[in-house]
């Protein structure tokens, strides 16, 4: 299951992560972010334990947002120890967003 990142553990989840960090910003009112949605969850299920998948609610996490130049969701973004190495805006495919962890590992 697709972890919630908030503001609060953002620190702690992402930047120190030691594994690939996938973190899917989304909002409820979003339409193509609820076709991605499922999609993040099969993710999370097949990279477990490889990768940390992860979801920004972006009206309960503003600052998080805000510093990465977030203003289009869905938009996906990849980072590897610490810094953002790949990003995806829209829905697409899960074998697009699977290859892009993929690379990461």
């Amino acid at each position: 299951m697709a972890v919630e990142i908030t503001d609060a553990n953002f620190e702690e989840l992402v930047m120190k992560s030691t594994q690939p960090v996938l973190i899917d910003f989304w909002a409820e009112w979003c339409g193509p972010c609820r076709m991605v949605g499922p999609i993040v969850e099969e993710i999370a299920k097949d990279f477990e334990g490889k990768a940390v998948v992860g979801k920004v609610n972006v009206d309960h996490n503003p600052k998080i947002s805000m510093d990465f130049g977030i203003r289009n969701i869905p938009t996906i973004l990849f980072f590897k120890n610490g810094v953002v190495v790949d990003k995806q805006v829209g829905a697409v495919p899960k074998a697009n967003l699977a290859a892009k962890l993929t690379a990461q590992l």
